[in-house]
């Protein structure tokens, strides 16, 4: 570690954690001053009582609130319009958020197109963002993207299939209220889908050039707390220990990434949502082993940290780097993690998955230099192993 390495950390969300934090809703939607709040999220969590419970809740009586639930699970640059359009004819003071990380992205969309209008991709270049953004409340109910204490959206061009991103300081969460509860409702598949999620948060993180002390300390904390809760998370959904540590293990992945950056396991990833429209958790969770595999020889003494970190003794770093690729690998099948041909990955599409990942800002972020060329290698593996008995 070059200990005379500058940077900057800047973590604008307040965090508000612990069973039962819903219940701060009400006093900070009072400090926010907002009497006509929008709550984002999807149609599913309706089913699954979740939106209920929290339009129901004791801090949104008294108040205009209406709901904007049309978020699918790669979000659109048309739900992100629809959205904003409905925050300004409700006149909406405030966002309130609920769900994972595509509702979150979403929202972080909708408070900016609702007060500076246009199309969402016209916020897709560095600084386009004005300062009228709507204040956002955050309350996840999954464990893995840590949307609600970043400052980035990732968002669908719905017309090429093509995913940008929105990056400002001013989208993040003003509060993210992280209640363990809340994400009792994920059934085992998103549960392990959204828990690798977060694996791979933290070791892109902390495995990316510009890693630094403050992020790698949360990255490799967020290791230790995934690798121990993720298979009692999916075995056993009321476990609320366990939940509890893969959401704060997800939100310091979070911090950790958005403090230095992602690699190439999200290139590939956002390339596959692009075009099969798979859901972006399962596709880094998918890739997340081969692509470890790959850049081993370019940071054997990272990985060997990670191992350490999930509580593998090796001895030097190459034996300590190879354990930790073995560690997720066994741990993506552990928790019944489909193969990427169940996520829509056809070999005709190498090519473009590859010219796209090689596009992606994260791409110079890989601890070991990505071509084109490389891409197809890396998925030519993740071709083979889906096709391995027990992968």
């Amino acid at each position: 570690m070059d200990l005379l390495q500058g940077f900057s950390f800047e973590l604008p969300t307040r965090i508000e954690y612990g069973p039962g934090s819903l219940s701060g809703l009400g006093p900070f939607l009072d400090e926010l001053g907002a009497s006509r709040v929008l709550v984002v999220s999807d149609s599913g969590l309706r089913g699954a009582g979740v939106l209920s419970s929290v339009l129901g809740s004791p801090g949104l009586r008294g108040r205009h609130v209406e709901s904007f639930e049309e978020v699918s699970p790669n979000p659109k640059d048309v739900e992100a319009e629809a959205g904003a359009e409905k925050a300004r004819d409700m006149g909406a003071e405030a966002l309130v958020a609920v769900g994972g990380g595509s509702v979150l992205d979403c929202a972080k969309a909708v408070g900016v197109l609702a007060p500076q209008g246009g199309r969402t991709r016209d916020y897709e270049a560095r600084g386009s963002i004005g300062p009228e953004v709507l204040p956002l409340i955050a309350l996840p109910t999954t464990a893995g993207s840590a949307s609600e204490v970043t400052f980035s959206a990732v968002i669908t061009d719905s017309e090429d299939r093509f995913k940008f991103t929105l990056k400002d300081v001013r989208i993040a969460p003003r509060i993210a209220l992280l209640d363990p509860e809340l994400t009792r409702s994920m059934p085992p598949d998103l549960t392990a889908a959204t828990g690798m999620d977060a694996l791979t948060h933290a070791v892109e993180s902390f495995t990316a050039p510009s890693a630094h002390v403050l992020s790698d300390a949360a990255a490799l904390q967020a290791v230790e707390l995934v690798s121990a809760h993720l298979v009692r998370a999916v075995s056993r959904g009321d476990d609320l220990e366990a939940r509890a540590g893969m959401l704060l293990g997800s939100v310091l992945a979070g911090i950790a990434f958005s403090h230095s950056d992602v690699g190439a396991v999200h290139c590939i990833a956002e390339a596959m949502g692009g075009i099969y429209d798979a859901p972006h958790g399962a596709c880094n969770a998918v890739a997340l082993p081969e692509m470890m595999a790959w850049n081993r020889e370019a940071c054997p003494e990272r990985y060997a940290r990670i191992a350490s970190a999930m509580g593998i003794g090796a001895t030097g770093p190459d034996r300590g780097a190879a354990a930790a690729v073995e560690a997720v690998r066994g741990l993506a099948k552990e928790v019944g993690l489909p193969g990427v041909r169940e996520l829509g990955l056809r070999r005709e599409d190498f090519d473009e998955l590859a010219r796209r990942s090689v596009r992606n800002g994260s791409n110079a972020s890989n601890p070991r230099v990505m071509t084109e060329a490389d891409y197809i290698r890396v998925l030519e593996r993740l071709w083979e192993a889906s096709s391995t008995p027990g992968s």
